[in-house]
């Protein structure tokens, strides 16, 4: 077999096509396209056998039936890869999953091992690539894990999201750890409630994560001592993480304007560390990388070593400007009510004045959080402006009407662009200001296009121009 793929289009001779049922169109649809590319086998469920099993046989083609075609495809794809790094872990939650994964790797590569993570900001570390999804599908995932070995690494750090655990992506991977950071509303579109976007997370313990792995578990978040119990279920080893106890627990925090001082407990010993960061859920992320990769092998005493040397994740409460009052604009990914009230309670300590609140919310997605969006601005901000995200398909006044729900008394500006320029206008000296919502995302998705946008950059350009320091 020459190949292993999921789009029709890129089939060629002697490869297997995996015909998946989709949530539109079942991939046996593109059955045809792919025997005429040269197709010698086909890969689909029993749906897609009916649709598409007389061709399949007519053109002498093998025809493969899985009760789980994902899974299957996930372990055909390892098969055929045959190669990932000797270290990995994967991390789930429905916040932090990049932080986490970010500073895992961080923390691998000055204790001098080749690491990368893999998620929403693409393959980052020793060695580079880009991605399309937070959790790539498994023939992505196998063949960049494979490149990677390739180049040497050897210690991986990957997101798994939720649609990537429900979809079977990560089945085919062989972890040494796993963690689960939070709980909360996001992706009810897709999953529809509550226990069935629970149950996709859980996956990650109750499937993928091997019997002899290790299950590294925030306990302050109350769906902790269920995968706790889920992992523990299996056999598995289990780290708890927290700050009201765990094995690996944060005792004392201390803020000031460019970080934070963190006293950690680990087992019965204990470390005092500084963390160059802002907001306190960092040390939260800080504190999960570390026990993964304490689950891993690393001694504890060289991994909290690490701690000062840590960065920022790109677009994660990323400092982007200063004003020239010394008041700072920062950029956060925050795109869920939980994440906005966390990013801006995280913020409350390290500033003097006032809190401003850019929010908004994107097109084509959980409408439910909208409101909920706004409530959580409105209730830990001082001053909340309400602008458009990515609107995709849908009306943006719409959108912003919904946000606007929830914080009755913000101001609307729907470019946001001029959003952020009228932000970083109101602050004073003690102030800050957070754009919350895209973060690392270097485009606005407005119906069908991809316009470029940073908030990064466009708070430099509004600081620049407000201070008088553009040319």
């Amino acid at each position: 077999m020459s190949g292993l793929e999921v789009d029709s289009r890129r089939v060629r001779a002697g490869c297997l096509f995996a015909a998946m049922p989709g949530s539109r169109v079942h991939g046996a649809s593109f059955v045809a396209r792919a025997l005429e590319l040269g197709a010698v086998a086909v890969l689909t469920d029993s749906e897609g056998a009916k649709l598409a099993g007389d061709e399949i046989r007519a053109a002498g083609a093998a025809l493969v039936v899985a009760d789980n075609p994902r899974e299957a495809l996930a372990r055909t794809a390892a098969l055929m890869y045959a190669g990932q790094p000797r270290t990995m872990t994967a991390v789930t939650g429905t916040n932090g999953k990049t932080s986490v994964s970010t500073f895992v790797r961080q923390i691998w590569i000055e204790m001098g091992l080749a690491a990368v993570n893999l998620g929403t900001t693409g393959v980052e570390g020793a060695w580079t690539a880009p991605l399309a999804h937070t959790t790539p599908e498994p023939i992505t995932l196998h063949r960049t894990l494979a490149k990677a070995a390739r180049h040497g690494i050897t210690h991986a750090a990957m997101e798994a999201s939720s649609h990537g655990l429900d979809q079977r992506r990560l089945d085919g991977v062989t972890l040494t750890a796993a963690g689960f950071t939070n709980f909360t509303q996001d992706h009810l579109d897709y999953h529809e409630t509550f226990e069935a976007y629970f149950d996709a997370k859980a996956g990650l313990f109750a499937r993928v994560l091997p019997e002899d792995g290790v299950a590294v578990i925030n306990i302050d978040d109350p769906k902790g001592v269920d995968m706790a119990a889920i992992a523990g279920a299996r056999g598995c080893e289990v780290i708890t993480v927290g700050r009201d106890g765990g094995d690996l627990h944060l005792s004392a925090q201390r803020f000031d304007a460019t970080g934070q001082d963190l006293r950690i407990d680990w087992r019965g010993k204990t470390y005092q560390k500084r963390l160059e960061l802002i907001g306190g859920f960092q040390a939260d992320n800080v504190l999960l990388a570390c026990g993964l990769v304490i689950a891993c092998g690393g001694d504890p005493a060289d991994v909290f070593d690490t701690i000062p040397h840590l960065s920022t994740v790109r677009g994660r409460m990323q400092l982007a400007a200063t004003r020239d009052n010394g008041a700072a604009v920062f950029v956060d990914y925050a795109h869920t009510p939980d994440a906005v009230a966390t990013a801006l309670k995280a913020m409350r300590p390290h500033v003097m004045g006032n809190l401003v609140a850019i929010v908004g919310a994107g097109g084509d997605r959980d409408a439910g959080k909208r409101p909920l969006m706004g409530q959580a601005a409105a209730e830990f901000a001082d001053h909340v402006i309400v602008t458009d995200d990515n609107p995709r398909s849908e009306e943006p006044g719409a959108i912003r009407a919904a946000v606007m729900a929830g914080a009755p008394g913000a101001v609307e500006v729907g470019d946001r662009a001029e959003a952020i320029l009228r932000g970083a206008d109101m602050l004073g000296p003690g102030d800050a200001l957070l754009i919350a919502g895209k973060g690392h995302e270097t485009g606005q998705i407005v119906g069908d296009d991809t316009l470029p946008f940073d908030d990064v950059e466009q708070a430099s350009v509004a600081v620049a121009a407000l201070d008088g320091r553009l040319a």
